[in-house]
């Protein structure tokens, strides 16, 4: 039971870490632009993000249900607006002004490590997600021990980082062929994509 249960925490990482939405372009941009370490210290806050939600989707699954279904309008739209301020400050930041590698960075992994956490965790409607994948593989069954659950949270960490190692491996391996001028482009690709992300969440909040 331990071996399977690890075996669908993987799976079950991997699948909330492999859409490339708003962290997962985040990730890439952060790769080509810092290094690949900050691309992939970004997918762990968004990694630990999720693994808090696992933990509150198995321990208080009824409570979170009810408070998400009384304050879904605000969630989303305060989630949404989030986004979109984070889909600005990407687009309009310049990789010109990067500096050399003997100047200090004030830049830092713990910044992008708080800052993908805490855009990770400004939707809370991912709990959904977990709650239908936790479902669709059976991961806690009123058999599951408390020790096998905790291995189980653990895979998914597992699961999500293999994923953020992998991206960040190939971004990080092509990321000399991009100039200056392609940097920039991904800033503002990645922007616009994030910001889109955010308007549509906004109009699904307010039109739905």
């Amino acid at each position: 039971m331990l071996i399977e249960t690890l075996i669908k925490g993987i799976i079950i990482g991997l699948s909330i870490s492999v859409p490339l939405g708003p962290i997962g372009m985040l990730c890439i941009q952060r790769t080509l632009n810092h290094g690949r370490k900050y691309g992939f210290i970004t997918g762990l806050g968004a990694t630990t993000s999720d693994l808090l939600y696992s933990v509150v989707t198995l321990f208080f699954l009824s409570f979170v249900i009810g408070f998400i279904d009384e304050y879904r309008f605000i969630l989303q739209l305060i989630g949404s607006l989030i986004i979109i301020g984070f889909g600005v400050w990407i687009f309009s930041s310049n990789p010109v002004s990067q500096p050399r590698p003997d100047e200090k960075y004030e830049h830092s992994l713990f910044t992008d490590y708080v800052t993908s956490f805490g855009l990770t965790l400004s939707n809370p409607l991912i709990l959904f997600v977990l709650i239908a994948l936790f479902a669709r593989f059976d991961f806690v069954t009123p058999e599951t021990t408390v020790w096998v659950m905790i291995a189980g949270l653990i895979s998914v960490l597992i699961g999500a980082s293999l994923w953020w190692n992998l991206l960040t491996y190939f971004v990080n391996h092509f990321r000399n062929k991009f100039n200056i001028r392609g940097l920039k482009l991904i800033n503002q690709i990645t922007g616009i994509v994030i910001l889109l992300i955010g308007g549509v969440g906004i109009f699904v909040s307010l039109f739905k």
